[in-house]
């Protein structure tokens, strides 16, 4: 029999093929990872990413397990870099009253429970702008959004009304829950929610911890869906808002979510479907 590198003919052939195989298969993949980022997220990680590929890669034929799937992000330098933090928003020097902190280590248990409200700021060419959202603190689906050039109190009210527009369950008791800023203790605000049967909690002092959620989607937002960089103008940011809202409600998988997305945890509510660990994050869950 012929050797070939000290291996015989049909033995070679069949590692070329089998090599051949492999390069073709990871290629089908890193377009698929790539197809699945513009589609949902750039910084959509490698867990995330495997689990909603998986399915897909096994119609193919692929066997790849999650080992072998980050090793391939990292051979073609496609893993999510790390990123800096944020800047503050947030202007607590007011006269308005300040409301206590009614969900400090405190997990809600259904949808419409408990809302988290904050603003970042978006940057285009020519100024900057900001944008607030309210989302819901079980489901993590954004329930109401408001993008403008300015931190008025306004900027907040439109926000707080779409969400409420937006309730699937408007006969359930609701905490909206936010920093200090003038614009969520500005009696327009307070008044507005109260109105609504909302009741009114704030953070203590300017700490993201005390409101990690809302702090956490605004980073998703921003360095996921290219918030972050500077838009050309004001009408583009606006787009781009709309359909990141869009994704991350309906696309977007969240670990803490058990991999659902935010718009089926909200309407399937199920504790099964939550990464809340009350012993082990020494969580209380919040009760009415």
């Amino acid at each position: 029999m012929i050797q070939c590198f000290g291996i015989s003919k049909q033995a070679f052939y069949k590692r070329l093929k089998s090599y051949r195989t492999k390069v073709n298969n990871d290629q089908i993949v890193i377009q698929m990872i790539k197809d699945y980022r513009n589609e949902v997220g750039q910084r959509t990680g490698g867990i995330k990413l495997h689990d909603n590929l998986k399915s897909k890669m096994e119609s193919l034929g692929i066997k790849m397990g999650r080992d072998k799937f980050y090793k391939l992000l990292r051979a073609y330098n496609l893993l999510v870099p790390k990123t800096k933090r944020f800047f503050i928003t947030t202007n607590s020097k007011h006269h308005f009253y300040k409301y206590d902190n009614l969900v400090k280590d405190k997990a809600p248990t259904r949808s419409e429970q408990l809302w988290v409200s904050d603003i970042t700021y978006i940057k285009t060419e020519n100024k900057h702008c900001y944008l607030a959202l309210v989302t819901d603190a079980y489901s993590k689906k954004i329930m109401g959004y408001k993008f403008a050039s300015h931190m008025k109190t306004s900027l907040c009210l439109d926000a707080l009304a779409m969400a409420i527009k937006n309730r699937k369950y408007p006969n359930e008791k609701l905490i909206h829950h936010s920093d200090r800023g003038i614009q969520y203790c500005n009696p327009a605000y307070t008044e507005f929610a109260e109105q609504n049967n909302i009741t009114l909690s704030m953070t203590q002092q300017y700490d993201p911890y005390e409101n990690a959620v809302a702090e956490r989607i605004n980073r998703t937002l921003k360095y996921e869906y290219g918030l972050k960089q500077t838009i050309k103008n004001s009408t583009l940011a606006n787009k781009m808002i709309k359909k990141a809202v869009h994704i991350y409600n309906n696309k977007r998988s969240h670990f803490s979510l058990k991999l659902k997305t935010p718009a089926f945890v909200h309407i399937n509510q199920n504790v099964e479907y939550h990464s809340y660990k009350k012993n082990k994050l020494n969580l209380e869950y919040l009760t009415f």
